[in-house]
Order: C-alpha cells, then sequence, then structure tokens
C-alpha cells in the first residue's frame, strides 16, 4: 500500500492566520443579514478551521445591486482597457506577494499540496490575471463593407454583472480563470466560492481592493450553493452566469437561469477522460503518465484520466509497473514537501470514493491495489487500481473524482476510439504513442475539447479549454473566454453618393 507522509509538528506549523471570514459587498467585509454563519474544516483532522459567513438570498440581493450600480454608474467599464490593465497587473503582484498565504489557506480548507500550491498553482493564478490584463487594451471590433450603401462597424462592449460559482478543487485556479477576463473586460461580478473552500477567495477580494479595484465592482458571498448558489442563477438582475462543478449541478444552474430571464450561461462541468495507450509506448513513460492523470490533486481533477485502456501487446507490463509506483505513492500531510496526495476534501467526497469503490467490487472489476481509507484520522484515500473493467461499469461511466482507477484492455484502434467515446461526457483525453497517424486518427476521432498527445494536463492560459456533449459548453483560458463576456453591437451607417461604391 501507499506510505504515509511524516505529519510532524513541523509541517503543522505552516497553519496560516484566518483573516477574512465575512462576506465581501461594495468593497466591504460584513456579516450576513441573518448573521448565520458555517464551519469549514480541515480535512487533514476533522478539525473546524473557522466559522464564515453564510451567505444567502439577501445577502445575494446586496451584492448584485452594488455590482449593478458599479457596473451602470461606476468608473470601471468606463475605464480604458489600458487602465484596467495596470490595476490587474498590480492585482497579480500583490497575489505574487502573498502566495505562500494563498497556498497554505487552500490546503487546509481543500487539502491540496502546499508545495504544489506556491510552485504550480499560485503562479499559474498570476499568469492568468497579467495575461487578460494584457489583453484587456486588446479588444477590438470590425469594420464591415455591407451590401447596398451601407457600411457597419461592431463593438464589443461588456455583458454587465456576472454570477460566477467555483468549485472547490482548484480554488484559487478557477477564481482567477472566471473572474480575470470579467475584470478584463469592464464587467462587475458576484462569486459564490464552493461552502468547503470559501478561504482564499475572501482574501482574493481584500487583495483586489487593495490593487485598485472599485468598490462593487468584485463581490464574493459564501454560503452553500441550493441557497445562495441558487439565488445568484435565478437573480433577474444578473447578465451572465459562467459555473464550473457537477453535470447535475450544471443542469439546475442553466435552468434557473433559463427560468428566470434567460441570462446566458458558460458550463465547464464533469469528465470521465480515456487516457489510450498503444503497444509502441515506452511502458515506463505510459504508466507515470497514467499514474499522474488520475493520483494528481488526489483524483479531484475534472479532466482526471481515470479511464485507462492499454493495448494488449503491452498490457500486462504496463500493469505491473503501474501497481509498483502505485504503492510508492506517498499519502499524507500536504505540508508535508514528501508527500504525493493530501485528503480528499470534505467527507462527503470521501465516503462518495468510497462507496465507488465497493461498487466495483460488487461489479466483478478485480481490486489490485489500495480501495480504503488510510487512516482513522483524515480524509485519506489509497490510490486505488481496479482491473477487469467493464465499460458499463459504474466506476467506468461517472465521474468518481478520487484515486481510483480503471484499467481496460484493447486490441485495435478502432475499438480503442469507440471504446472511449462511450460516455456521456466530452471534456478531454489522452494518447500515448510514438506513430503520429495513430494519435492524429485517434485526437481527431475522440470527441472531447482537449486532446493531449504524449502528454497529459498540459495547460496554459493561451490554449482554450472546454467540453463537448455533457461536459458543457463556452471555454475558459485563451481570448475565447474574455470574448464571452461582451456583447456585439453592430452600427449600421448609410452612404450617399459614394462615387467609390
Amino acid at each position: 500500500m501507499a506510505t504515509h507522509g511524516n505529519g510532524s509538528s513541523d509541517f503543522f506549523a505552516k497553519m496560516p492566520e484566518i483573516k477574512f471570514t465575512k462576506l465581501f459587498i461594495n468593497g466591504q467585509f460584513v456579516d450576513s443579514v441573518s448573521g448565520k454563519t458555517f464551519e469549514t474544516i480541515d480535512p487533514r483532522n476533522g478539525e473546524v478551521i473557522a466559522r464564515v459567513a453564510e451567505g444567502d438570498k439577501e445577502d445575494v440581493d446586496l451584492a448584485v445591486k452594488a455590482a449593478r450600480h458599479a457596473f451602470d454608474h461606476g468608473p470601471w467599464p468606463r475605464l480604458s482597457g489600458s487602465e484596467r490593465g495596470k490595476i490587474l497587473m498590480e492585482f497579480a503582484n500583490l497575489i505574487e506577494e502573498h502566495a505562500e498565504e494563498l497556498a497554505a489557506l487552500d490546503t487546509v480548507d481543500a487539502g491540496k499540496l502546499f508545495a504544489g500550491g506556491k510552485a504550480t498553482d499560485i503562479p499559474h493564478v498570476i499568469d492568468i490575471i497579467r495575461y487578460y490584463a494584457g489583453a484587456a487594451d486588446k479588444v477590438h471590433g470590425e469594420v464591415l463593407k455591407m451590401s447596398g450603401k451601407f457600411q457597419a462597424y461592431t463593438l464589443r462592449e461588456p455583458i454587465g454583472v456576472v454570477g460566477l460559482i467555483i468549485p472547490w478543487n482548484f480554488p484559487c485556479t478557477l477564481l482567477s480563470l472566471k473572474t480575470s477576463p470579467a475584470l478584463a473586460a469592464g464587467c462587475t461580478m458576484v462569486v459564490k466560492p464552493a461552502e468547503q473552500t470559501p478561504l482564499s477567495a475572501l482574501y482574493y477580494a481584500h487583495l483586489a481592493k487593495l490593487a485598485g479595484v472599485p468598490d462593487g465592482v468584485l463581490n464574493v458571498i459564501t454560503g452553500y450553493g441550493e441557497t445562495a448558489g441558487a439565488a445568484i442563477s435565478s437573480h433577474m438582475d444578473i447578465d451572465k452566469l459562467r459555473f464550473t462543478g457537477s453535470t447535475e449541478v450544471g443542469r439546475k444552474v442553466m435552468q434557473a437561469a433559463a427560468a428566470s430571464n434567460l441570462k446566458p450561461v458558460s458550463l465547464e462541468l464533469g469528465g470521465k477522460s480515456p487516457l489510450l495507450i498503444f503497444d509502441d509506448a515506452d511502458v515506463n513513460t505510459a504508466s507515470s503518465l497514467a499514474l499522474s492523470g488520475v493520483l494528481y490533486n488526489k483524483g479531484e481533477i475534472c479532466v482526471a484520466s481515470s479511464r485507462v485502456y492499454v493495448q494488449e501487446g503491452i498490457y500486462d507490463e504496463f500493469v505491473k509497473q503501474l501497481v509498483e509506483k502505485a504503492k510508492s505513492w506517498v499519502v499524507g500531510d500536504p505540508f508535508d514537501p514528501k508527500v504525493c496526495q493530501g485528503p480528499q476534501v470534505d467527507k462527503k467526497q470521501f465516503e462518495k470514493i468510497l462507496y465507488y469503490i465497493e461498487q466495483g467490487k460488487r461489479e466483478g472489476a478485480t481490486l489490485l491495489t489500495g480501495g480504503k481509507a488510510f487512516s482513522n484520522k483524515g480524509l485519506y484515500i489509497e490510490p486505488t487500481i481496479f482491473v477487469d473493467v467493464k465499460d458499463d461499469m459504474l466506476i467506468a461511466q461517472d465521474e468518481i473524482f478520487g484515486p481510483v482507477f480503471s484499467l481496460m484492455k484493447f486490441k485495435t484502434i478502432d475499438e480503442a476510439i469507440k471504446r472511449a467515446n462511450n460516455t456521456r461526457y466530452g471534456l478531454a483525453a489522452g494518447v500515448v504513442t510514438k506513430d503520429f497517424n495513430v494519435a492524429n486518427t485517434v485526437s481527431r476521432s475522440i470527441r472531447a475539447g482537449t486532446i493531449w498527445i504524449n502528454c497529459y494536463f498540459g495547460f496554459d492560459v493561451g490554449c482554450p479549454f472546454g467540453g463537448y456533449k455533457m461536459s458543457g459548453f463556452g471555454r475558459d483560458y485563451g481570448l475565447e473566454a474574455l470574448y464571452e463576456y461582451f456583447h456585439i453591437k453592430s452600427v449600421v451607417t448609410p452612404i450617399y453618393n459614394s462615387p467609390w461604391l
């Protein structure tokens, strides 16, 4: 089984000071209207980190009112793109100065690796903000020569007040991914972080104000999805919704938006991504890619390559190497730099993963390693590998969002493509092969928004990301994400008696 990290008091000493626990509305930290609070829990040990203000419909109304006033009458949409860009650059600089605190907040709130947060997550947040800061003054319309004696030009105008609902698996990264293009576009917003991970979002709001983002532009409502999230989704004065989370909740968000004011919605939803490994692949490289493809961030990532298809010629050797690597994977306190995997985010997710593991056994899959909780304290689960998995088993169809592999054998490229597409999801896929004809055929045949060839988790702020099928629609990253925060207005003028027409 996987080994356990040190977990000594040296690592627990990095527990950050909790500075912000109230709602952030119109530039101020305030109590909820009801005065209610809720506990945010450390998944390492089950202890209460802090009590956080529990926002509800009345608080959402106040936040939307502030955002609406800031959009209709405030300076933010009326600043030039370069002026907004300068403020966003200062925002990024402040995040860089406070990177350790932000990383530590996501470690105690979400169980994320502290070293990974400092080295990867927060630097990526900074890159995202700087990318959209640089793009803010590069938004242009077009001049159109129309048929007849008319000409036109188009304007890209900020869409208005946006509602942003953020998940718990990458709290800082996904917050910046939603807010940065909206801020660059000149929108104002109401943000609801996940109830499991509210702390870094509040710190983020504090730094935004220090950077010069005007009051009312960025509002943060902490609370529960069924109350605060539902109020945002159905609010008549919110002009656009962006949501990342499960397909089930995404459907509810879309229904609420349609039932209210028909606001446009962008959804990045679940995944059950296939990784196709062909006979010509280097087995050591392929098994390492597969290992990180499922175990990275303890499997709590929407593009986890949790369906691993291996061609029959290397299948046995691949399984042997993968099991050996999984057994050496270090599970433990995420503040320990030797640890590879921390605890699952909360008890509900922990129990959901264990349910699917038991379901896999009941359906006839063979458990090779792992399969149970790691310790009596904390929400740790062993890396778990199943073989003899059938495509119709729940562990091969449902998004588990945990450290669970389903390994399957295939013979031909056509079989692999057909089985890879046998899912309601279409977020990402991976291909490992030395044959570019195979790589190109597979990448053009799999119905998913991102295909990685001989790599996995190849993200960049300039590369659009989003799903097919029930993995949602709309794109994060790139200029495509920025353009989702604009209306396009066409302005048409006549041309009279021109000798040049």
